[in-house]
C-alpha cells in the first residue's frame, strides 16, 4: 500500500478538548464507561458530553451534537450504534475535530459491503485532515496525558501494548498486574480503516513512559513499514514483542509451490522479526513474560548462566531448563567458589548452580552477598536467583523486613552490574519482589519464563537488519519452464543444459547435441513428476526416441524439454524459492533436500533481497547444514557458490513484483558448484506453465518430487553412486524408479 503522510497524533494521546459521542447513564454501556474515563481527567482537559435526548449524563450536561459546541474539539470519541456511526463522524468533521475514535462494530468485520464505506468513511477523515482509530475497537490509554477512555481500568507501568484484540487485551492486563507490571500507553487497533499497526506502533517513539512496547497483531496492513517502525523503537532502546495468529489464506493462494507451503504465515512473520529485532512470541503469558524480561536494561554478553538457588531441587531444575533453552551453567572456578562460600557462611553449595542450603533463613542477607559475588564475576553472562526468595516473611515478620531490605539493596546492584539478574519466585510479586520489579529486575512465576527471559536478554537487540528497498527491474517476459530457467540464470544461477522439443526431430536433435546420457521432462507441466512426466537414464537415441513417444502419448502434445543428465558426484540437493507474502513483501526460504525440506520441516526464511552472507546465515541456520560443511567425513560442498546462488534468486524477486512466487527445486551442490535443475515461477494473478488460477490453494503435494535430472546421492563418498537406470532400452519414469 502506498503510505500516506504521517499526520500529528497528539490530538489522539494528548487532547485539551475530548467529546463523548454517545455518553449514557446506564452503566451496561460503552458511552457509561467512557464518559467515566473522559471526566477522570477533567483536571486535565475540557469534557464534553454528546447525548441527543438526554440533557445531562453522570450528573453533567450534555450537547445534542458537536456542531452545538462553539469550539472544536481535538478528539471525538464515538460510541453509537452502527446505523449511527457514519452521521456522527461526519458530525465530528463539521465540528473540526482532529482526532476520531471509533468504538462502534459492525463495519468492515461484517462483509464487502460494510467494508467498502468504512473505507470510503476513513478517506473523508483523511482528506479532512484528521485522523481515525478504529473503528471496532477497544479505545486506548495514555498515563503520562492523564487519559484513559477504554472499558475497563488497565494496570499502570513502562509498557506499551498496541492489540487487535479488546478481549486479548484485558487479559494481557491481568498477567501485567500479576507480575507488578502495567502499561504507560495502550491502543485498541481495531479494524486499521485508517491508523495502522504501524503508525501506532511508530507513535510509542513519543510516549516518554513507554519502556518497551508488547503487540497483539492479526493484520499488518504494511508490514514493511511495521518493520520499519520497530526498528526505530529498537535504536531508542526500546524493544518490541509480537504476539500473531495463524495461517493468512491470501498466503497459501498466492503460488502453487513448495515455497507458498514453506513461507506462507508463520515462516514469513518470522523472516520479518528477526531482521527487524523483534522478539516473536506464541501465548498472551508469553507476550507479558518477555516484556517483563526486556525491561531489564542490561543485555547479556554471551549465555553462562549463574543459577542461585534455596534449595537443591530448585537448582537442578534451573539448571535443566535453562540448558534446554540454549543457555549454559558452566562450574566455577576455585576463586569464585571460595568467595561464594565466605559469602554463605555455611556448608551450601558453592558451585554453579549454588545452593544455598537454608542460609535465607539464617541469614536472608546471605542471598545479597552470593548475587553481588556472581554479578562481579567475568564468568557468567547472565544470573538467575529461583525458589523461595520473596516468601521469607512467613517465617516471622522481623525476617520478613530483612528480606524486604535485601530486594531493595540488590535492584541497585543489578541496575550498576554488566551482568543482568533475572529472578524465579515461587511466590506470586509481592511488597518484597514489588522492590525488584521497581528497579527492573524481572521477577517471573515460573522457571520456564525466567530461562526464556535470560535467553532474550542473551539476543542482540538489534535485528539482522531490514533489506534495501529495490527498484523494479523490466517485467518478466515469456511463460513457462524455459522462461523461468533463463530468468534464473539471468539472475546468475548457473541451470543444466536443456533443449525444448516439439517434434519427435527437435528432441532427437537435442540429444544429439547435448551428449548421452540425457533426461526428458514434459515442460508443459506444472508438476512433472506427479504425473509421470520426468524420464531419466536415457542412454542413445532409441530410448530418447522410446520416451518422448511415451510421454506424447499418455500426456498429450506439449513442450519437451531435454537435458543433460550430470553425475556431480558427492551432492546435497537445496530447496530455494520465494514466496510474496501479502504483508511483508518477497521472502526467501531455503531448505535441505528438495521435498524432504516440507517433510523434515528443515528450511529457514528471510526477507529477500539477502546478501551473500544473509544467505551463508540462513543455510547455516538449517539442522542439516552439517551436510554442506562436511560433517562426519563428509568433503565439504561448495557453500559459497550455493550461498550466490540464494542471494541472487532473491534481489530477482525483490526486484520483480510481479513474480508472486519463484522457486529453484532442487540446486544441486556439489564440491566445487551449484546447478538448478528445475525452475518455476508464479506471477500475479496467473500462473506460469498451464496451471490453475493463482487464487486456487496450492496443489503441491508434500510428498511430490522435485525435476531432478542429476544423478546425485548423499552416503559414502568412496562410493561412486550409481545411476537411475543404466539400460539404454528401457528408460523409466521418475515415479518408477523412485
Amino acid at each position: 500500500m502506498v503510505r500516506q503522510p504521517l499526520r500529528s497524533l497528539r490530538p489522539l494521546f494528548d487532547p485539551a478538548v475530548v467529546a463523548i459521542v454517545g455518553a449514557s447513564d446506564d452503566p451496561a454501556k460503552w458511552g457509561n464507561w467512557l464518559a467515566r474515563g473522559a471526566l477522570a481527567g477533567r483536571g486535565r482537559r475540557e469534557v464534553h458530553l454528546v447525548n441527543r435526548r438526554a440533557s445531562k449524563v453522570l450528573g453533567e450536561r450534555t450537547v445534542p451534537s458537536l456542531q452545538a459546541l462553539a469550539d472544536p474539539v481535538d478528539l471525538a470519541v464515538i460510541a453509537v450504534p452502527v446505523t449511527g456511526f457514519t452521521a456522527a463522524v461526519e458530525d465530528a468533521l463539521a465540528n473540526g475535530a482532529r482526532a476520531i475514535v471509533g468504538i462502534t462494530a459492525g463495519g468492515a468485520e461484517t462483509g464487502p459491503e460494510a467494508a467498502a464505506r468504512e473505507a470510503a468513511l476513513a478517506k473523508r477523515v483523511r482528506d479532512a485532515g484528521a485522523v481515525l482509530l478504529g473503528p471496532n475497537c477497544l479505545g486506548l490509554l495514555d498515563t503520562e496525558a492523564e487519559l484513559s477512555l477504554t472499558s475497563n481500568a488497565l494496570p499502570s507501568g513502562p509498557i506499551g501494548l498496541l492489540s487487535q484484540s479488546g478481549n486479548l487485551a484485558l487479559e494481557l492486563g491481568v498477567l501485567a498486574e500479576e507480575l507488578g507490571l502495567g502499561f504507560a500507553r495502550f491502543v485498541s487497533l481495531g479494524n486499521q480503516a485508517d491508523l495502522t499497526a504501524a503508525d501506532l506502533l511508530a507513535s510509542m517513539a513519543d510516549a516518554r513512559r513507554v519502556e518497551v512496547v508488547a503487540c497483539y497483531c492479526e493484520d499488518f496492513v504494511d508490514g514493511r513499514a511495521f518493520l520499519e517502525a520497530a526498528g526505530d523503537l529498537g535504536r531508542t532502546g526500546r524493544a518490541v514483542v509480537l504476539l500473531t495468529v495463524g495461517r493468512d489464506p491470501a498466503s497459501a493462494r498466492a503460488a502453487r509451490s513448495h515455497t507458498a507451503a514453506l513461507v506462507s504465515g508463520p515462516r514469513a512473520v518470522e523472516a520479518a522479526a528477526r531482521a527487524a529485532g523483534i522478539a516473536l512470541v506464541h501465548t498472551p503469558a508469553e507476550l507479558v513474560e518477555t516484556a517483563a524480561a526486556l525491561l531489564h536494561p542490561r543485555r547479556s554478553r554471551g549465555r553462562r548462566v549463574a543459577v542461585v538457588a534455596d534449595g537443591g531441587g530448585h537448582g537442578g531444575i534451573a539448571a535443566d531448563v535453562c540448558a534446554a533453552s540454549g543457555l549454559e551453567v558452566p562450574p566455577f572456578s576455585r576463586p569464585l567458589q571460595d568467595r561464594i562460600g565466605a559469602a554463605l557462611g555455611t556448608a551450601g553449595g558453592r558451585s554453579n548452580p549454588v545452593d544455598l542450603a537454608g542460609a535465607g533463613e539464617q541469614d536472608v542477607r546471605s542471598f545479597e552477598r552470593v548475587v553481588e559475588a556472581v554479578l562481579e564475576s567475568d564468568e557468567v553472562d547472565a544470573v538467575l536467583v529461583t525458589g523461595y526468595f520473596g516468601g521469607y516473611g512467613a517465617y516471622s515478620a522481623e525476617l520478613g523486613r530483612a528480606e524486604r531490605a535485601v530486594a531493595r539493596r540488590l535492584g541497585p546492584l543489578a541496575a550498576a552490574a554488566r551482568t543482568p539478574l533475572v529472578v524465579h519466585s515461587m511466590h506470586g510479586v509481592n511488597e518484597v519482589l514489588g522492590e525488584l520489579v521497581a528497579a527492573r529486575v524481572p521477577v517471573l512465576r515460573r522457571i520456564e519464563s525466567a530461562a526464556s527471559g535470560l535467553r532474550r536478554l542473551c539476543i542482540a537487540r538489534e535485528g539482522a537488519g531490514l533489506p534495501p528497498q529495490v527498484p523494479a527491474a523490466p517485467p518478466v517476459v515469456g511463460e513457462g519452464y524455459f522462461a523461468a530457467r533463463a530468468l534464473a540464470e539471468a539472475a546468475g544461477v548457473p541451470v543444466v543444459d536443456a533443449l525444448a522439443a516439439t517434434t519427435m526431430d527437435d528432441a532427437l536433435a537435442a540429444g544429439r547435441l547435448l551428449g548421452y546420457p540425457v533426461a526428458v521432462k514434459a515442460a508443459f507441466l506444472e508438476h512433472k513428476s506427479d504425473a509421470g512426466g520426468v524420464v531419466l537414464g536415457i542412454q542413445d537415441e532409441h530410448s530418447l526416441r522410446r520416451a518422448a513417444s511415451a510421454l506424447w502419448e499418455r500426456l498429450g502434445p506439449g513442450v519437451l524439454s531435454v537435458e543433460r543428465l550430470v553425475d556431480l558426484g558427492e551432492t546435497v540437493e537445496l530447496l530455494v524459492g520465494c514466496h510474496r507474502d501479502p504483508r511483508f513483501g518477497a521472502v526467501v526460504v531455503v531448505g535441505i533436500g528438495g521435498i524432504f525440506a516440507e517433510l523434515l520441516d528443515d528450511v529457514a526464511a528471510g526477507l529477500a533481497p539477502v546478501d551473500h552472507e544473509g544467505a551463508r546465515i540462513l543455510l547455516r541456520s538449517l539442522k542439516g547444514a552439517g551436510l554442506l560443511s562436511g560433517a562426519r567425513g563428509r568433503p565439504p560442498l561448495a557453500l559459497d557458490a550455493a550461498a550466490s546462488a540464494i542471494a541472487a534468486l532473491s534481489w530477482l524477486a525483490a526486484a520483480h513484483p510481479e513474480l508472486s512466487a519463484f522457486e529453484v527445486n532442487p540446486l544441486v551442490v556439489a564440491r566445487d558448484q551449484v546447478v538448478a535443475l528445475d525452475a518455476r515461477m508464479v506471477t500475479t494473478g496467473a500462473a506460469i506453465g498451464d496451471g490453475p488460477p493463482a487464487d486456487e490453494p496450492p496443489r503441491t503435494r508434500a510428498g511430490s518430487r522435485p525435476e531432478s535430472t542429476a544423478d546425485t546421492r548423499v552416503g559414502d563418498p568412496h562410493r561412486r553412486a550409481a545411476r537411475h537406470d543404466d539400460r539404454a532400452d528401457a528408460p523409466t519414469t521418475e515415479e518408477e524408479t523412485a
